[in-house]
C-alpha cells in the first residue's frame, strides 16, 4: 500500500491514466479510497451490494443511469449511488472522476467480467 506524505494534484493525476475505466488510488481517508479514473462510452450495469459509491465530475459530464432515472452530474458537482442500487456510468465524451469508495468496493461490484479492475491494478506503486 503507497504511502500518501505530499499533497495530490487531480488534474496531473487524471492527466497521467491512459487507460478509460481503469481507476487508481490517489489516496485514502480511513477506510475510503480516493480514486481518479478517465471514462468514455459505458462501462456496465452493477451494484454494490455493501458500499455507497460518489462520483464527482472533475471535467466534462457523466450519465448515471439507475433503474428509474438518470441523473447528469456535470463539472464541479458530485453524486452518490446508493448500497445495493443498481447504476451504469456513461460517457459520451471522455471525462476525468474522482471517485470515493470504501476500500472494500469492487470495481463491478459482484458483475465480474474482463472490464473489471482488482484493487491490487488500482493501486498507484
Amino acid at each position: 500500500m503507497p504511502t500518501f506524505t505530499q499533497p495530490v494534484s487531480i488534474a496531473q493525476a487524471l492527466s497521467s491514466l491512459t487507460a478509460y475505466w481503469s481507476p487508481k488510488v490517489v489516496g485514502r481517508v480511513n477506510d475510503q479510497y480516493i480514486k481518479v479514473a478517465k471514462l468514455k462510452g459505458e462501462l456496465m450495469w452493477h451494484a454494490h451490494d455493501d458500499e455507497d459509491e460518489t462520483f464527482m465530475v472533475i471535467y466534462g459530464a457523466l450519465k448515471i443511469q439507475l433503474p428509474d432515472a438518470e441523473m447528469l452530474i456535470n463539472a464541479g458537482e458530485f453524486f452518490t449511488v446508493p448500497r445495493g442500487v443498481r447504476h451504469n456510468p456513461v460517457a459520451e465524451e471522455e471525462c476525468g472522476v474522482m471517485l470515493i469508495e470504501t476500500v472494500t468496493t469492487l470495481h463491478t461490484g459482484t458483475e465480474i467480467t474482463s472490464r473489471s479492475v482488482p484493487i491490487d491494478a488500482q493501486l498507484l506503486s
